[in-house]
């Protein structure tokens, strides 16, 4: 009986290589993006767009006040609760971390009271039902700044007191346990060496918080304020609206007003980012 025996190469494999294939599926994604593009600039209504949102002589016109008013007015209800918001977060974080029960206790309560509420209405409330219970006549309830401070502060510190826990709990455990063995005391410990160490580890998600809090400021308008007062983007929708004499009511103030909010908030973006890749490569 003979055996027949096939020599030579194997047949090719039929079908793309992996890089041909991920070439193809980028190429398609790239297509799609390019098509709906494309489907934009036909089917959108670009001079009814340009009449509301590209009127620059009403840009013009709101420009200096949303410069010397709103901004400054927005970057001053920041960091006002930023800070409120910093020291109040330390001392909660300090409290959910205390081994003595009742203050872990009051600091839950805080915190999960403070995120589950919506910032609008802990402005409502701080502004209409509190001096209700305590007075009207009471001035510590008349102050303007005073309920911007504490009505955005107070929320931004329930999440800034996680953020601040996370990163003492980030330290390591041999820093407590060497520092006390120098003869540190729980609280000499915490604030020379845990602290410090924890504050660089969550110095890009502060800076996140100023982000937020910069957008939050919007809601000052839940409480009584003049003129003068104004934030960013009340001040533009109410040019917007035709409320400020004039100026022509269309809604290019608010487009300006995003300008100005990014102008603010992407160099801070940039910033935690470059200090996320900074701390990266010591790690």
């Amino acid at each position: 009986m003979t055996t027949t025996v096939q020599t030579g190469a194997p047949p090719e494999r039929q079908g793309m290589t992996k890089r041909q294939r991920t070439t193809f599926i980028r190429s398609g994604q790239y297509a799609i993006i390019v098509v709906i593009i494309a489907l934009l600039a036909i089917v959108g209504h670009w001079n009814d767009f340009r009449l509301q949102f590209l009127d620059f002589h009403s840009m013009g016109q709101i420009l200096p006040r949303v410069l010397k008013t709103g901004l400054i007015n927005t970057l001053l209800y920041t960091v006002m609760a930023f800070i409120f918001g910093l020291v109040v977060g330390l001392i909660v974080a300090l409290m959910r971390m205390s081994e003595v029960r009742l203050y872990r206790w009051i600091a839950t309560v805080y915190v999960e009271l403070l995120r589950g509420l919506p910032t609008l209405l802990v402005l409502f409330l701080l502004n209409y039902a509190i001096p209700t219970l305590f007075g009207p006549s009471s001035k510590i309830f008349s102050n303007f700044y005073l309920l911007v401070t504490v009505g955005l502060g107070s929320v931004a510190a329930a999440y800034m007191s996680e953020t601040i826990r996370a990163g003492v709990q980030a330290v390591p455990k041999g820093q407590m346990e060497a520092a006390r063995t120098l003869g540190m005391s729980r609280g000499q410990a915490m604030r020379l060496v845990i602290l410090p160490q924890a504050f660089r580890i969550i110095i890009p998600p502060m800076t996140n918080e100023i982000i937020l809090l910069i957008k939050d400021s919007s809601l000052v308008y839940a409480l009584s304020f003049t003129a003068t007062q104004y934030d960013l983007t009340y001040l533009t929708q109410t040019a917007a609206s035709g409320g400020i004499s004039g100026i022509a009511a269309t809604a290019s103030p608010l487009l300006l007003a995003g300008i100005a909010y990014l102008v603010v908030t992407l160099p801070l973006s940039q910033a935690v980012r470059a200090l996320e890749r900074k701390q990266a490569k010591r790690r």
